[in-house]
């Protein structure tokens, strides 16, 4: 077995994410020799220890993080600064810090400023996921096959920078290396904006009076049905992420209504070749996903 990446590793927060990281890291022991859990939700400790999922478990963050090489805060982006405020002076020099949030911009406001001397900092973060939130929603199996992006900021420590890459790739991840503001803007259309949508759609369809309503829901088609998994997301991560990308969501969602709104016109005028274009694009996307096997 490869030396593990990390001596002594803790996940500050056992949602999704967070409880995935720790099951591959257990299923393959090289990723840290000692793995710590933190997490204040209530009886969550306790159902992470009940699912064996980290060799120490607290529910004091500050605790937690002493005598760790590795930190990896797992909770909403919008919990950062709080967070860190309490850990920082707990954090040894050396100390590897990162994240999993899917903003970057705004971990690095919050957080760098509050970056003891020493502690480097890695943002990161894996595309991927599903509608689950919680200890019992992670899998070992997650990251297989998907991207992580990693932010570092200008001056970031290589070693550093590596340390987390390796971790990802030994959780079954492909690496990607970008800086923060790039990663906004690409999160904000192929993540963040669908997820407006669909959380609007629903809301259209909950506003609907109650008999057509319960036809919508009866008849709903596998169209209607993708939309709902997603806005079944969890509430404060999502309100979190488009709180701390708002310009980026804002630009694509006005983008987004702009060809909204030219499809819109071309269904009431009837310009077939207008609609068959967008249908045609639309499909090429996909195909091109599947390619990638990132479908």
């Amino acid at each position: 077995m490869a030396e593990p990446v990390f001596n002594r590793l803790c996940l500050v927060g056992l949602g999704l994410i967070g409880s995935s990281i720790a099951r591959v890291a257990r299923e393959r022991g090289d990723i840290a020799r000692t793995l710590v859990a933190c997490d204040t939700g209530v009886g969550v400790a306790a159902r992470v220890k009940q699912l064996d999922l980290a060799d120490v478990v607290e529910v004091e963050a500050t605790r937690a993080v002493e005598g760790c090489d590795g930190v990896i805060l797992c909770t909403p982006v919008g919990t950062f600064g709080r967070v860190m405020q309490h850990i920082a002076p707990h954090l040894a020099p050396g100390t590897v810090l990162s994240d999993v949030g899917s903003t970057k911009g705004s971990v690095l406001r919050d957080l760098l400023p509050l970056l003891p001397e020493g502690v480097h900092l890695v943002p990161g973060h894996p595309m991927a996921g599903t509608e689950h939130s919680g200890p019992d929603a992670g899998f070992a199996s997650l990251f297989q096959g998907r991207y992580t992006i990693l932010t570092p900021p200008e001056g970031a420590d290589p070693a550093a920078v590596e340390k987390i890459a390796e971790l990802w790739r030994r959780a079954g991840a492909m690496i990607e290396t970008m800086d923060a503001a790039t990663h906004d803007k690409v999160v904000a259309i192929v993540s963040h904006l669908p997820h407006l949508i669909a959380f609007t759609i629903c809301s259209t369809a909950d506003d609907l009076a109650q008999e057509t309503r319960e036809q919508v829901l009866k008849f709903a088609a596998s169209g209607f049905r993708d939309f709902t998994r997603i806005a079944a997301s969890d509430v404060d991560m999502w309100r979190d992420v488009f709180l701390n990308n708002r310009e980026a969501l804002l630009e694509m969602l006005a983008r987004f209504s702009e060809d909204a709104h030219a499809l819109g016109r071309a269904v009431r005028w009837g310009e077939a070749e207008f609609i068959e274009d967008r249908i045609r694009r639309g499909r090429k996307i996909r195909h091109g996903l599947i390619e990638r096997k990132q479908a």
